[in-house]
């Protein structure tokens, strides 16, 4: 982000998880179809002049990708400009090296396109599914974080743990063109994870999936003090968020509705949430973190909450379960073309 006077210029992006989508007759798409529909998103948004695409890492049914790294590899042979990263790689079941090296490998074969944020995840499937062992979950991404910040410097490793053997001066390859990986580290809104980024010296991206976005005010200020304290410059923030776009306010809440509640109840039924209600969504998106609705109104929320948060990127989370790909390409397009230039012109006015 770049600020003067009054000047902001954000970096706009869309996220997916790779949501098993149905088809207009409502069945469900086969995997392989649904990947194949999110690299042909990925393209939509690179031809639309969107900043970003991040592709989200699960191990459940009803998502299609679990190996992203793959998926963006594919979209970076398909597409020139648009930067490529993960939303969110779930660093605590994974083994940081390995993650770095797919990620500069990514980075070589995109020419340097690559970008990836490092969180714990919301999901715990993972954890079992690789044999690590949930009561170490903080542990884990502690230690794992240490490690993938020292290969991140593509020097020589030396690092001790208690999570996996250690490294004497060891090398990792292949090394990026640039010298450094672009690094994001994922919140969801702890403090402590606050305070990580900043020690880190990592740009930090809020997941902010409900409630008013401007109830995260504390926690930017925290993070810009933890960095003045560390005596670190001022680093990117960002905010990572659900949404659809339609022609009318009307036509996108109809049409984001179903899929919104089927998803949501679906992990709420998993959680012990109560299904979701119409007035919990419609709340949601009047006064919520739900950015639905006309370009000109999604326009006009991202642009508020981009100047209560001051940040440097936007990235919309489109897909939302079941929603089928015809009206995710749609809303791409008015993001790209519509919503993008006007909260531009309103973070410029």
């Amino acid at each position: 982000m770049t600020q003067g006077n009054s000047r902001q210029i954000l970096e706009m992006g869309l996220d997916t998880f790779g949501d098993v989508t149905h088809d207009t007759s409502g069945t469900a798409l086969p995997y392989p179809q649904v990947i194949r529909n999110v690299i042909a998103e990925a393209v939509v948004a690179d031809q639309a002049g969107i900043d970003f695409f991040g592709v989200g890492e699960h191990h459940r049914e009803d998502f299609a990708v679990s190996a992203p790294e793959i998926v963006l590899a594919a979209i970076a042979g398909q597409t020139s400009r648009i930067r490529l990263g993960s939303a969110v790689t779930v660093l605590s079941s994974d083994d940081p090296i390995r993650v770095f090296q797919r990620f500069a490998t990514l980075d070589a074969a995109s020419n340097g396109r690559a970008e990836v944020i490092l969180g714990r995840g919301s999901f715990t499937e993972s954890f079992p599914l690789f044999g690590f062992d949930l009561t170490q979950y903080e542990e884990l991404f502690e230690e794992k974080l240490d490690l993938f910040t020292a290969v991140r410097t593509e020097k020589p490793v030396t690092w001790e743990g208690k999570t996996r053997p250690a490294l004497n001066n060891q090398n990792v390859f292949p090394r990026t063109e640039s010298g450094q990986l672009t690094t994001w580290i994922g919140v969801g809104g702890s403090p402590q994870s606050v305070v990580r980024a900043a020690t880190y010296g990592l740009p930090m991206m809020l997941a902010i999936i409900g409630g008013a976005p401007e109830r995260f005010a504390p926690y930017v200020d925290l993070y810009h003090r933890a960095l003045a304290q560390l005596e670190m410059p001022t680093l990117p923030i960002g905010v990572h968020s659900p949404g659809y776009i339609a022609d009318t306010d009307e036509q996108a809440r109809e049409e984001l509705w179903p899929p919104f509640k089927a998803n949501r109840d679906l992990i709420g039924a998993q959680r012990g949430w109560a299904p979701m209600t119409r007035a919990e969504f419609d709340n949601e998106a009047d006064h919520g973190s739900l950015y639905v609705g006309s370009p000109e109104t999604v326009a006009r929320k991202i642009a508020a909450t981009a100047k209560t948060l001051g940040l440097s990127r936007f990235d919309l989370k489109y897909s939302a379960g079941p929603l089928d790909h015809s009206k995710m390409v749609h809303a791409i397009e008015l993001y790209g073309t519509r919503v993008m230039p006007m909260v531009r012109d309103i973070l410029a006015s």
